[in-house]
């Protein structure tokens, strides 16, 4: 964290000025403390998930199937037409979409989780045709959503998208 680190190097700094008045043996002290703190600095640096493709997603292609909202009143709905929504994850970073009739394309970019079955997964800014889909249809919910999409898992073959703030979770099927 930014802010986390900036304190850090604030304390080194401080410990420093009081150095100068402290005798040898205190120095050897404060040396040995700036050593923990520089390794601090790098654990942390460390843990600070920088963004990558995700091996699993790469070069990938789903089609939708269902969505599960997390109001029960609204519960699962099934896709009638799974072949007019779909996402491909290419390799460069880019994400295809089929959104019914319209069409987007937009950058994605995902951290896999330590087990290796999910991760955090957004999707940026998605360039959308925006054509009069009949009805019913799930295209303009869907992009809509994609901004909104916060992690995947892949299990049984299928990959679910969740949405933040427990805003839902879409379920793919492989091309």
């Amino acid at each position: 964290d930014y802010h986390f680190i900036q304190a850090l190097i604030q304390a080194v700094s401080s410990t420093h000025e009081q150095l100068t008045t402290i005798p040898a043996n205190a120095v050897m002290k404060a040396g040995i403390l700036a050593g923990l703190v520089c390794s601090l600095i790098m654990v942390a640096c460390a843990a600070v998930p920088t963004g990558q493709i995700s091996v699993s997603l790469a070069g990938s292609s789903w089609s939708l199937h269902a969505f599960q909202s997390m109001d029960d009143s609204q519960g699962t709905m099934a896709i009638d037409s799974p072949e007019k929504y779909s996402v491909t994850f290419n390799a460069d970073g880019t994400a295809v979409f089929r959104l019914d009739c319209n069409r987007g394309r937009g950058e994605w970019e995902s951290v896999p989780s330590p087990d290796g079955d999910g991760g955090s997964l957004r999707f940026g800014p998605v360039a959308i045709t925006r054509a009069l889909c009949p009805p019913p249809s799930m295209g303009e919910k869907l992009a809509r959503d994609l901004g909104y999409v916060r992690s995947y898992r892949i299990a049984d073959g299928k990959l679910y998208m969740a949405l933040m703030a427990d805003g839902g979770i879409y379920e793919w099927h492989p091309q």
